[in-house]
């Protein structure tokens, strides 16, 4: 925090580019090199917002899983089936897939779906 207040940087009039603090009378925008007078930013008060997605585009780091072009922590995942009936339909058969989301000294997650009528749930084993 004491960082960002040292360097005060706000963004160019002209172009939009961050303004750089150069010296303590004035900024100056690496792009245009317009330069602007401390005094006028002097007490402005600056906030952004980033988001993941943004630290993730200018770290350049590939999303976890690609599922057609949208990234998803879950991706595909291989379901199997298991002989026990839907609690909604009592249709006699669901489809299964664990996963590891507690600590791992703790048991996996099963989420069950039913074929049938689409009914989802999940058990802590």
């Amino acid at each position: 925090m004491a960082y960002c207040r040292a360097r005060d940087f706000l963004f160019c009039d002209l172009c939009g580019t961050l303004l750089s603090l150069e010296s303590y009378k004035y900024t100056k925008c690496k792009l245009c090199n317009s330069k602007r007078k401390l005094k006028e930013i002097a007490g402005k008060e600056t906030s952004y917002t980033v988001t993941a997605e943004d630290i993730r585009r200018e770290l350049r780091i590939e999303p976890f899983v690609k599922v057609d072009g949208i990234s998803t922590d879950e991706g595909q995942v291989q379901r199997s089936t298991v002989n026990q009936a839907c609690p909604k339909c009592a249709n006699p058969q669901l489809e299964y897939h664990t996963k590891q989301l507690r600590s791992a000294d703790e048991g996996q997650t099963v989420f069950y779906e039913c074929r049938k009528c689409g009914h989802k749930y999940n058990e802590n084993s």
